[in-house]
């Protein structure tokens, strides 16, 4: 399968999740030197801004996200000995640490009202089928199980997401829960409020500044807390990227 084919195949399937698991299913079973070849093309091309590269490389990184880590290590390394500056721009940092539930009891449960500490499978409970005035205490919640069954709630909006995604000081781990979501990775405001915040772990922010667009790109290189790896990886891709079609991101609704 050459590059045309394969973003013919993905963006084929509709389903964000089936083209996800679709996605996985190639890159673990395909062999690495084709994998390689045809990554780099696709990442090639999306820094060209061609759309539909653009569409198959979010959909990649969706993937790479979901795991596992042995791939994108592969993909690494054979990109770095073939000199594919494309596709080693997309592989530079390894996948995000999975969240561990050590960091989970450094910050406070918040208060649900009840009177009394909810249980885990409560809190849980509470996620899958939240009320709006629910929502901002569940944003608060320090465990990932929460905060990834809320991500799926179709209550919350794309403000309540990048409104997390901004916040400073932020939690690495949420932050890489965010970016594991195959809903929001797909909203530029947050995916912009991932690269911009400097608590984001580097191989987030890393990997989601491949989808931003040239204003964005901007946006996150100039502000002053982002870390040297994401700000040079911008850098790069501003080299290389037309001028965009969209209009710059206002930085108030992101902070």
């Amino acid at each position: 399968m050459d590059a045309e084919a394969f973003v013919r195949s993905v963006l084929a399937i509709a389903d964000t999740e089936i083209r996800r698991g679709y996605v996985r299913a190639w890159l673990r079973d395909t062999p690495i030197e084709r994998t390689a070849v045809v990554l780099e093309s696709v990442c090639a091309q999306a820094d060209q801004a061609e759309a539909r590269a653009e569409e198959a490389l979010l959909s990649i990184v969706d993937a790479l996200f979901a795991g596992p880590d042995e791939v994108p290590a592969a993909l690494r390394s054979y990109a770095r000995q073939e000199k594919l500056l494309s596709l080693e721009r997309l592989v530079r940092h390894s996948n995000p640490p999975a969240p561990h539930d050590a960091r989970v009891a450094e910050v406070a449960i918040p208060d649900y009202g009840y009177g009394r500490p909810l249980t885990l499978g409560e809190r849980k409970s509470l996620a899958r089928r939240p009320t709006r005035a629910l929502i901002d205490r569940l944003l608060l919640d320090p465990h990932p199980d929460v905060l990834h069954r809320l991500l799926a709630n179709p209550r919350l909006t794309e403000d309540d997401v990048a409104r997390l995604a901004a916040r400073r000081p932020g939690r690495p781990d949420v932050l890489a829960e965010i970016a594991r979501s195959p809903k929001w990775l797909r909203s530029r405001r947050v995916r912009v409020s991932l690269a911009c915040n400097p608590d984001a772990p580097v191989e987030v922010a890393t990997r989601v500044v491949r989808l931003l667009v040239r204003p964005d790109l901007t946006l996150v290189a100039s502000s002053p807390n982002v870390p040297a790896e994401v700000r040079t990886i911008c850098l790069e891709l501003l080299e290389r990227r037309p001028p965009s079609r969209f209009g710059a991101i206002d930085p108030k609704r992101i902070h």
